[in-house]
């Protein structure tokens, strides 16, 4: 058996990436996600698959999944989306972003507080959170979960696991802070409540979980924010969408960063094996994908593109699978040195 961590980064709607990814490992019997970490979309999935799994295995983790993707709008009613069948994701993207019920709401969320609304104010993701079962979230069996978010008074990570998880938890994980009000939840450490937002700013995600004895040595991230862009961004979309990846992946980025510098130390005798974790780093990712789509369809979960996302997720898991499954547990598969060189 091969055991390996996930560490699911959050992304909005193109979270059903990491839905595909996470149906192909099910597949396989012979790996067990022994912990998972997520922040955003990252949480959701996490949440679902563990769920799913206490409740009935793989089979069960599947459903939960599928679930939470129903409810997100993947597989809704598909004849309203009818039209967009044989376009390309790029196409859908484009055809979003340059909408004008998309810019006009996107200029809204810059110029109005989500605190203005008052008593009308919900957070929509609220609805599609509460049906999670979190006796089954929060118990000792099962992958253990870490989930991700910012505190907004010290702008430090908090990270959730075991029975601090709730519907709050993960929805102060998803919370961008242009769209939704903070969430506030008590701090047993600061002995007051505190104010969170998305967890991408400090950890997306957070991997220092994921670093303690009981714990394989593997850790594969599933990456849906592309690390690089070939083209430098023009428009006032672009280039916000960039501003967006780049500091999504930056505390990703630290830490890889960091596992590398260990690695060398140890690989140059200067640390004895031991003395830290060895981690054994992969990375499931679509960057071309990812390259061709953009803010637009993060936020607009639009089923056909929601559903072209699962299934790039499979491949691009298929593709880990047949490339460097025997690895899992021998080495890691991301050369750091040169990512960082």
């Amino acid at each position: 058996m091969k055991r390996i961590n996930l560490a699911l980064q959050g992304g909005g709607a193109h979270g059903a990436f990491t839905w595909g990814v996470l149906d192909r490992l099910l597949d396989e019997e012979d790996i067990e996600v022994a912990a998972i970490t997520g922040t955003s979309a990252g949480a959701l999935n996490g949440a679902a698959f563990k769920s799913g799994m206490v409740r009935a295995g793989r089979q069960g983790a599947r459903a939960s999944l599928d679930g939470l993707w129903k409810r997100m709008g993947a597989v809704g009613d598909m004849r309203i989306a009818h039209w967009m069948r044989g376009i390309e994701p790029a196409h859908v993207a484009q055809a979003l972003e340059y909408s004008m019920p998309f810019s006009m709401a996107e200029t809204w969320s810059r110029l109005v507080s989500p605190y203005s609304y008052g008593p009308f104010y919900r957070n929509p993701l609220a609805a599609v959170v509460d049906r999670f079962n979190f006796e089954e979230i929060c118990a000792d069996e099962g992958p253990g979960l870490f989930v991700c978010a910012t505190c907004v008074r010290s702008g430090k990570i908090r990270v959730f696991t075991g029975e601090e998880i709730s519907t709050d938890a993960i929805l102060a994980s998803a919370c961008l802070p242009n769209l939704f009000q903070a969430v506030e939840i008590y701090d047993p450490k600061s002995g007051r409540t505190e104010a969170y937002w998305d967890g991408g700013y400090t950890g997306n995600p957070a991997l220092y979980p994921l670093f303690n004895g009981g714990l394989p040595d593997d850790v594969v991230v599933v990456n849906i924010n592309p690390l690089e862009r070939d083209e430098v961004p023009k428009t006032p979309q672009q280039i916000q969408n960039r501003i967006n990846e780049i500091s999504f992946n930056s505390s990703l980025l630290r830490e890889l960063r960091a596992i590398s510098f260990v690695q060398r130390l140890l690989a140059e005798g200067r640390l004895e094996a031991g003395e830290m974790s060895r981690v054994l780093v992969h990375m499931i990712a679509d960057d071309e994908l990812m390259n061709d789509l953009s803010a637009a369809t993060k936020m607009v979960p639009n089923p056909v593109v929601l559903n072209r996302l699962k299934q790039a997720g499979r491949n691009a898991a298929d593709q880990f699978l047949r490339l460097h499954k025997d690895d899992l547990g021998q080495r890691s598969t991301v050369d750091l040195p040169a990512m960082f060189g």
